[in-house]
């Protein structure tokens, strides 16, 4: 099956990395939220972009979709207050409309903070450009794919 546009780049991304075994599937359910997707496959990884208050710098976390993200605890990590980005600035640092961010494949490189739950998973599954597209890998395969930093966001 022929993948749609936003698809394709992730599914790319994964080529340039070499990461040729992971493979982006659409979906004819909806992945555009954690439970959608948690239905749909399983455990599910939130590409959640946030923008720093001051440096207006994005910053990438890779949550667990059980899991709320401690704004407090992190802003204090960070040194800075974070703001939700609106849709034009996560177009603009991804490549990606809100709703299908992947954790790769972005416009510009993303610092990755990346959820310790995820490691309690064999397999997890993140999105792939759009609400109908995901992939699944292993939570190292993300942390090697990301260069996240392992950080405690809950």
């Amino acid at each position: 099956m022929k993948l749609s546009p936003s698809a394709q780049k992730v599914q790319e991304a994964l080529h340039r990395r070499g990461f040729d075994h992971l493979q982006v599937q659409e979906l004819s359910a909806s992945t555009r939220t954690a439970q959608e997707a948690a239905s749909a496959v399983g455990q599910i990884v939130k590409s959640l972009i946030f923008r720093g208050a001051t440096s207006t710098r994005p910053y990438l976390l890779l949550v667990s979709g059980a899991n709320r993200v401690d704004l407090p605890r992190l802003e204090a990590y960070l040194g800075e207050q974070l703001e939700k980005p609106d849709a034009e600035y996560v177009r603009r640092v991804t490549g990606f409309a809100i709703g299908g961010v992947p954790p790769i494949g972005h416009t510009q490189p993303l610092e990755a903070l990346f959820d310790p739950d995820l490691l309690e998973y064999e397999r997890i599954y993140a999105a792939a450009g759009t609400p109908f597209a995901l992939f699944g890998l292993s939570p190292q395969e993300l942390l090697q794919l990301t260069g996240g930093r392992v950080l405690a966001l809950k």
